[in-house]
């Protein structure tokens, strides 16, 4: 059986979801109405899975997330929240939480949640799911931009930076490639202005870390 510690400040309602949440057939081992309260007893009673109110007394939920984490690394938690925020869920995913479900969520969606998250899924609810996918289409639009922004290097660039990563003068470039001296230059000159960089050093970084060159 999932044992569960269910966390919320409204007495009525964790009472009537602690029976609910039993007769459904899961094991509640603890119950807690503050945000400390709810750390010391997942740290006690180390449950499988916290149903945890996003909005509580003290901390916020989200900071309970964390601490949570920190003192039961295998308790998974399930936000069950009135906030349809997409800021809320998002934070309370980056703090650790495995699921994200709005309390109008019908009762069965609820237990098949819980055991989703407790067979190691995660569980957000249908209008949060939406709102996460917006998110994330959002990123990778950003994403798009920022990729087409970014300056290309021609060949024979990239061929210098790695000659210039090696340590080599604009000299001894110039002779490996078989190019005069100021032609270099114009090529490192070139790559600076491109990439908004004003010393060697910083263009081999750069180049490093797009891997358009290695070092080694």
């Amino acid at each position: 059986m999932t044992k569960l510690l269910v966390v919320d400040d409204v007495p009525l309602f964790r009472a009537g979801l602690i029976s609910a949440l039993k007769d459904a057939g899961f094991d509640v081992v603890g119950e807690a109405d503050t945000a400390e309260g709810a750390v010391a007893e997942a740290e006690m009673l180390l449950p499988d899975l916290v149903l945890l109110d996003i909005l509580m007394p003290g901390l916020s939920g989200i900071e309970v997330v964390e601490k949570i984490s920190a003192v039961a690394p295998a308790t998974h938690v399930v936000l069950l929240t009135g906030s349809e925020s997409e800021e809320d869920m998002l934070a309370s995913l980056k703090a650790g939480a495995r699921g994200y479900v709005v309390k109008d969520t019908p009762f069965p969606q609820l237990v098949e949640s819980i055991a989703a998250v407790a067979d190691g899924g995660a569980a957000i609810s249908p209008v949060m799911a939406g709102k996460l996918f917006d998110v994330c289409r959002q990123l990778l639009r950003h994403q798009e931009l920022l990729q087409a922004r970014k300056p290309t290097l021609t060949g024979r660039e990239i061929e210098v930076l790695q000659l210039v990563a090696r340590g080599m003068t604009s000299r001894e470039i110039g002779e490996e490639l078989y190019i005069s001296e100021n032609t270099v230059k114009n090529h490192i000159r070139n790559i600076l202005d491109k990439l908004g960089l004003h010393s060697r050093n910083e263009a081999v970084l750069y180049a490093v870390r797009e891997n358009l060159i290695s070092i080694g």
